[in-house]
Order: C-alpha cells, then structure tokens, then sequence
C-alpha cells in the first residue's frame, strides 16, 4: 500500500509540474500585464517548489521505509535536492537579476530553472515507469 502511495504522490508532483508548466505560467503572462504577472509569479513559484519538495519528501521518506533503494530512490532524491537548489538558490538569483536589470544573468538563470524544471519530469516520467 505505501508503495502505491509514493506512485500516487510522484504522479502527483508530475501533475502538478506539468500544470504549472503548460496553464499557470503562459496564462499569467497573457492574462496579467507584465508588472503584475511579475508580482503574480515571485508569490506563486515559492509555494510551486515548497509543495513539490515536501512531497517529494514523503516519497523519499516512503522509499526508505520500505527499503528500495533502486534507481528511483536516487532519482526522487535528486528531484527533492533541485527543488530545494530552485527554491532556495535559483529563485532569489533569478529575482534579484531581474530587479538590477542584469538581462544576460536573468536570462541564464532562468534558462537553468526551465532546464532542471524539465531535467526533473524526465526524471518523474523514468520513475513512473
């Protein structure tokens, strides 16, 4: 049963990344002008990578519990390490780029985020499987 729990919570977290991926950011920038789609954004993202860690954690803690230590243990790991690396690091580097009118390091930092963002769902995808 707990191993059925942690495919619901790792489906869950894809959801939520794809949901967040393909609704939530194209359609605050259609729907916002830019100043408060900002706003919108630095609110909504830390909660993003907040809920996507501690569930993360819960099926970390699900593995250990019941002893798999396979590959999707390691991978579930190096999810939970990039979302709190996002969370912690990247987002405050990415804020404060954007508010210097740092262009080039906004852009790159962002470019990072978008990639550990997709770099984690092929991740998510492999351990579903």
């Amino acid at each position: 049963m707990m191993q059925q729990i942690s495919i619901y919570l790792t489906s869950i977290i894809l959801g939520i990344m794809l949901f967040f991926s393909f609704v939530i950011a194209p359609v605050t920038f259609t729907a916002l002008d830019e100043e408060n789609a900002r706003k919108f954004i630095r609110k909504i993202f830390p909660y993003y990578y907040t809920v996507n860690l501690a569930i993360s954690i819960l099926v970390l803690i699900s593995f250990i519990i019941l002893k798999i230590f396979s590959l999707d243990f390691y991978l579930i790991l190096g999810i939970a390490i990039l979302f709190a690396v996002s969370n912690f690091l990247l987002m405050p580097l990415i804020n404060k780029y954007r508010d210097e009118n740092q262009g080039k390091k906004f852009k790159y930092s962002h470019f990072i985020s978008v990639l550990i963002n997709f770099i984690q769902m092929i991740f998510l995808v492999i351990i579903l499987l």
